[in-house]
């Protein structure tokens, strides 16, 4: 008999499959704070559970991790995972450390169909959406290898933030990539607050405003040019989807979260090619004319194997975000992490031709 994986089911689902074997819906809370909250993956460590109830849950379900392949860890400490799930395909999953909390970026397909020219990602072609438990469970492998369970219950967690920027376009799988935040913002188990979560989008226009509406979370944008005619020779995406939609379409995110609620713009730094006085001063007039609440995230550009673009230098870098700031507008620059392990912003690629540092888990 096939059981079934209890990762990734919501509490209803979760409920279902409980009276499913004759039990109560009290026993699925209970195996959600075991899940969710403790990371328990060994249902004979359920204490509070009966003897007999332990061994038909074992006989009817599984609660699984992916098989971790390899990880790497960076000379900065940022940590790398290469994990494989049933099926044998494989994703890259990262945990960015600062100095009392860290970012676990999660990835949401295998491979990605937006062909972003910058991105390494983007030169493995899509093979398939994760469901929303691969998509938890890639925080959970992460919790397990810092010693976060159970739930830290205040602001001590190392692990504090999730950003959904990995390998895929999260909105071409919007229903699992939904369903897995809801589970991993639930209060009664991992509770990660919907403040410390952001979800990143190459600009899928039509589904954006559902990020506020599904989620309301925080809302990054992979802008990375100030017009159609450049953001369309890096990313293809915008050809159906072009700038003036995607920017209405954080209108409609905006305009359905609290006051103040600002879009994050992700800008990588390309030589030569978006980092002129120009190009800053037509991001300042497209966010005026949208009337955007907006800040800039300035990313260096993290070179790979193969790739044509080179990264802007730090003088163009500063001069960009000043324009940028003395308009009003948050400019930071962002510090690379995990470069030399192939692990920064754009560098994930589940079939890799080198590994470095490889450590065998």
């Amino acid at each position: 008999m096939q059981k079934t994986e209890l990762i990734g089911l919501s509490k209803q689902e979760l409920a279902d499959e409980v009276a499913k074997i004759g039990e109560k819906p009290f026993r699925a809370k209970q195996l959600w704070q075991w899940i969710y909250f403790r990371g328990e993956t060994d249902f004979e460590k359920m204490t509070n559970l009966s003897k007999d109830l332990r061994a038909k849950l074992a006989e009817n379900f599984s609660i699984t991790r992916p098989k971790i392949v390899t990880e790497q860890i960076s000379k900065d400490k940022t940590h790398k995972w290469l994990l494989e799930f049933a099926d044998g395909q494989r994703i890259e999953t990262v945990y960015i450390p600062e100095e009392d909390r860290g970012a676990v970026c999660i990835s949401t397909q295998v491979g990605c169909a937006v062909g972003c020219r910058f991105c390494h990602t983007g030169s493995q072609k899509i093979t398939r959406n994760l469901s929303a438990g691969e998509i938890v469970a890639q925080f959970m492998v992460a919790r397990d290898a810092y010693g976060e369970w159970p739930s830290p219950t205040n602001e001590t967690r190392y692990l504090s933030n999730i950003v959904v920027m990995g390998m895929g376009e999260p909105l071409h799988n919007p229903d699992n990539v939904f369903k897995a935040l809801k589970i991993l913002s639930d209060g009664d188990g991992i509770a990660i607050s919907k403040r410390k979560i952001t979800l990143s989008t190459s600009g899928i226009a039509p589904k954006i405003g559902l990020v506020a509406k599904e989620l309301g979370c925080k809302l990054a944008i992979s802008l990375h040019a100030p017009n159609n005619e450049k953001r369309s020779q890096i990313m293809p995406i915008n050809n159906r989807y072009p700038i003036e939609e995607v920017l209405k379409g954080c209108q409609e995110y905006q305009s359905q979260m609290s006051p103040g609620r600002y879009v994050t713009f992700e800008y990588l730094m390309l030589k030569d090619f978006n980092d002129s006085p120009e190009d800053a001063k037509e991001l300042i007039s497209l966010m005026k004319k949208y009337k955007l609440g907006a800040k800039f995230n300035l990313i260096p550009f993290n070179p790979w194997p193969g790739c044509d673009y080179q990264p802007s230098s730090n003088n163009k870098v500063r001069a960009f975000s000043e324009i940028l700031e003395a308009a009003g507008y948050e400019a930071p620059v962002r510090v690379a992490r995990g470069q030399d392990i192939l692990a920064a912003c754009g560098q994930l690629k589940s079939k890799k031709e080198v590994v470095l540092n490889k450590k065998e888990p």
